[in-house]
């Protein structure tokens, strides 16, 4: 049966390159970099991408530019005279160096990003007349960008609460907008500096009016976005003011308020921070609590086993002289020995003939009582004839074999056992 015909393979579709404003070559240096690297760069709102190469469609890196300072283009320390390719990007918390393959190229560079950042294009640069036209569109989008967006410094929080925030924050910025209080749809923005060791608090009305945004001063001045209006108050007070830029901390602990029904006070409680488990494994949840392992020391036990006997070894141990093994519960021995059963060889030893039993000696007349007669050992015959002889008390020990073996000799012949 023929297998049916797979579909031909489509190519996976590789992601489009992203769109940006302005994009070259751009060699980078951060602070703890020790050399420059080369990327592949691209501006797109208030945002450098850096890339891998030209037909990369994922950044490696990203650089903010909202809290750009300054903009410089200053020599490198060392260096008697500036070819012309450097420049520098001051920001708040840092200081980032550039390096580019040509004059044009930094003029570029350093015009585009004024442009978004200020949203004005810079005259003090040497450009061509396609470049300002590159510039000027490049404002026109980021315009329209910003009047979609929300800027990052615009928070739904109320007056006083933006008061403590700049109070309590001020090396996130000094510049925040919020809601307006009066609940026309405007909005509000609160400012706080240092004045001769004081604080300088003040609140500025923005209203809306239809697509713009008018702020409330001695000559109003209209906006077309959020954005325009935070760069308004940065550009009109040479950058003194800075939009609030809240850092995104998280905390580890859960916290909450409790009512002290003593004083009827509030209490702030927080569970204390679990301490680093150890290297080890983790015990087992939701099951029982396993004890520690407790070291065994091996005890050496005094009764230890015999050894085996030797096979080459051979024992004999006679039979009349083997000693009998008594146990007090019988034949079985103890549990807590074991027994080990030694194999012995045992020399055959040749079975002797029975003795016959010793005829008793007999007392001396007048020193005890007189013998019992002496059962005749003679199966047939004449018992009454061996009578006296075994009865007589005069009858000498020392003569007892000699009269025994006669008389057997004579009960043998039939011809003297009638003399007897």
């Amino acid at each position: 049966m023929a297998s049916a015909l797979s579909p031909p393979r489509v190519p996976k579709p590789k992601g489009a390159l992203p769109s940006h404003y302005y994009e070259n070559f751009l060699e980078k240096k951060g602070p703890c970099d020790r050399d420059y690297k080369k990327f592949w760069a691209g501006l797109k709102g208030c945002t450098l991408y850096f890339y891998n190469s030209n037909r990369d469609s994922q950044h490696v890196e990203k650089l903010d530019l909202t809290a750009l300072v300054k903009l410089t283009d200053d020599p490198p320390w060392g260096s008697s005279r500036d070819p012309g390719i450097h420049f520098s990007l001051v920001l708040r918390n840092q200081e980032i160096k550039f390096k580019v393959e040509s004059l044009e190229s930094r003029e570029m560079w350093k015009g585009f990003i004024l442009t978004v950042v200020e949203l004005r294009i810079p005259s003090n640069l040497t450009l061509l007349p396609g470049h300002l036209y590159m510039m000027a569109e490049a404002l026109a989008k980021e315009e329209a960008r910003r009047a979609l967006e929300v800027p990052s410094c615009f928070l739904k929080v109320s007056r006083l609460e933006a008061q403590l925030l700049l109070e309590r924050y001020p090396e996130c910025g000094n510049l925040l907008l919020r809601p307006s209080g009066d609940g026309t749809g405007g909005v509000s923005v609160t400012t706080r500096q240092t004045l001769n060791g004081s604080s300088v608090v003040r609140h500025y009305k923005v209203k809306h009016e239809g697509p713009k945004y008018v702020i409330d001063v001695e000559e109003p001045f209209s906006c077309d976005s959020l954005d325009a209006v935070v760069n308004y108050f940065v550009t009109r007070t040479k950058k003194s003011l800075v939009p609030f830029l809240p850092d995104e901390d998280y905390e580890k602990v859960l916290g909450y308020v409790e009512a002290d029904n003593e004083n009827g006070e509030s209490v702030w409680l927080a569970r204390e921070a679990p301490a680093p488990r150890g290297p080890g494994p983790a015990p087992p949840s939701g099951g029982p609590r396993q004890l520690p392992p407790v070291p065994v020391t091996p005890v050496s036990s005094p009764n230890k086993l015999t050894p085996l006997p030797n096979e080459d070894e051979n024992y004999v141990i006679p039979i009349a002289h083997t000693p009998a093994a008594t146990y007090v519960n019988g034949d079985v021995p103890s549990s807590s020995r074991p027994v080990i059963r030694k194999l012995k060889k045992v020399a055959k030893v040749q079975a002797k003939p029975p003795k016959l039993p010793k005829p008793p000696i007999a007392p001396k007349p007048g020193r005890g009582p007189a013998p019992k007669p002496f059962p005749c050992p003679v199966e047939s015959g004449p018992q009454s004839l061996l009578c006296p002889l075994l009865q007589s008390p005069k009858a000498s020990t020392a003569a007892w074999p000699r009269n025994w073996r006669a008389t057997q000799r004579r009960l043998s012949s039939p011809r003297q056992a009638w003399r007897i």
